[in-house]
């Protein structure tokens, strides 16, 4: 999992990594424009291979712009706001350079670096880097063990003892107007949770049940249902499934053929037909809100969506594609490709994670999730995760011992 991807070394530059703490920090610039630095070139390194002169140079830029949030020893007091003290040279040059342009947003960040040269930045990145880095986080789990992680199947099948007299045991519904909940995308089932819960769905007695659920809870009961073995509900359909097969095509685009939906919108195969009905009135009348869905609902008339109803309840419904739920282990262990072991990058573009702040890799992790801080990778790798599983992340980091490294460029042969 990489918040920067990593730079090839130069040539005559190579980085010997080596334990230990670079003795270093770094010159108060005058503002000027930055210029364009290549990957990998030469001024690239400047931060990872700065001299002592840089250091205290960069000394005086932090307690001029940075001490103020992040504290002259770089070890941060300010909540949500990240230690910067042994982070990777490299990459706090890099993020400097992401606020001064705007790409992270309009924060405080922006307007502390908005005015520094590029000279500057450096400095004040490699003066950061060469300081002890924060210690681990104290926590009742601080011996460094990574807690085990409750299968969510298994806690969802516990959260939702509750929705068993309605929906049925496994989500297949015996009761007339109650919909199956078997077959359904995860990611949908919990969007159409949290809308009864916030009052955008109305219907008070689900308002009521789902009020006392926690987001973990919601999001391990979707997981059960996703993975029960999928039935049709076992409900009447009365109407003609010909015709509703006819007035169907017009659905398959997003909720897929015969009812069996690829996407995150609901699959319809198996779903009682009351409920459908009744689902389709209400975007009808407006009482649910959906822009997507009313103009096709107001566009069918009573005939027509009983026929429908009664063509994808006779559908057969397909249980849907599942991530697989990862242990906090295995997660960590796939984030460590890019970030070192226990957190601790030996990538100078890389950020070190261990002993960084609970509370900023928590916030810093659901902005890449979310695609708000732009990042394919991590977009990617976060993809799924709920949020139980990101902070349970952020934990894991925020109790690892925090390494530092230097970088010794080689000369060329």
């Amino acid at each position: 999992m990489s918040m920067k991807h990593g730079a090839q070394a130069l040539h005559h530059l190579l980085p010997i990594l080596v334990a230990g703490v670079l003795a270093a920090g770094s010159s108060l610039g005058n503002a000027a424009s930055t210029p364009k630095v290549q990957p990998g070139s030469a001024a690239d390194f400047r931060a990872a291979f700065a001299t002592p002169q840089d250091v205290a140079e960069g000394k005086r830029v932090a307690e001029a712009s940075c001490a103020s949030c992040h504290g002259i020893t770089g070890i941060s007091t300010a909540k949500g706001v990240p230690h910067i003290a042994g982070q990777r040279p490299l990459y706090l040059y890099d993020e400097m350079r992401l606020y001064q342009r705007g790409n992270r947003g309009n924060t405080p960040m922006n307007n502390a670096v908005r005015f520094l040269s590029d000279d500057a930045l450096v400095k004040v990145a490699a003066y950061y880097a060469g300081l002890d880095p924060a210690p681990p986080a104290t926590t009742p789990a601080a011996s460094g063990k990574i807690a085990v992680k409750a299968d969510p199947a298994s806690a969802g099948k516990a959260a939702a003892a509750g929705c068993a007299g309605c929906h049925g045991e496994i989500g297949i519904s015996k009761t007339a107007g109650m919909p199956n909940l078997v077959g359904l995308d995860p990611k949908y089932l919990v969007d159409a949770t949290n809308a009864y819960k916030n009052g955008q769905r109305k219907h008070d007695m689900m308002k009521t049940l789902v009020s006392g659920l926690s987001d973990a809870d919601i999001n391990n009961i979707a997981v059960f249902y996703a993975t029960q073995k999928p039935g049709k509900a076992q409900t009447p359909a009365p109407g003609n499934q010909a015709a509703g097969k006819t007035a169907a095509a017009a659905c398959a685009g997003c909720h897929g053929d015969g009812g069996v939906s690829t996407s995150t919108a609901p699959s319809l195969a198996g779903q009682d037909a009351q409920y459908f009905i009744a689902a389709m009135r209400a975007y009808k009348d407006g009482s649910r809100a959906d822009p997507s869905m009313k103009a096709p609902a107001s566009s069918v008339d009573e005939t027509t969506l009983k026929d429908m109803a009664a063509y994808y309840a006779n559908q057969a419904p397909q249980q849907p594609k599942v991530r697989k739920s990862l242990t906090i282990a295995e997660m960590a262990q796939r984030c460590d490709r890019c970030h070192g072991v226990d957190g601790n990058s030996t990538d100078p573009r890389s950020p070190a994670l261990a002993a960084q702040r609970t509370d900023y890799l928590e916030r810093v992790l659901r902005l890449y999730r979310t695609g708000e801080r732009k990042s394919k990778a991590m977009t990617a790798m976060l993809d799924g995760l709920s949020d139980a599983d990101l902070d349970a992340l952020a934990a894991h980091y925020a109790r690892q011992k925090a390494r530092a490294v230097i970088y010794v460029p080689l000369p060329s042969k």
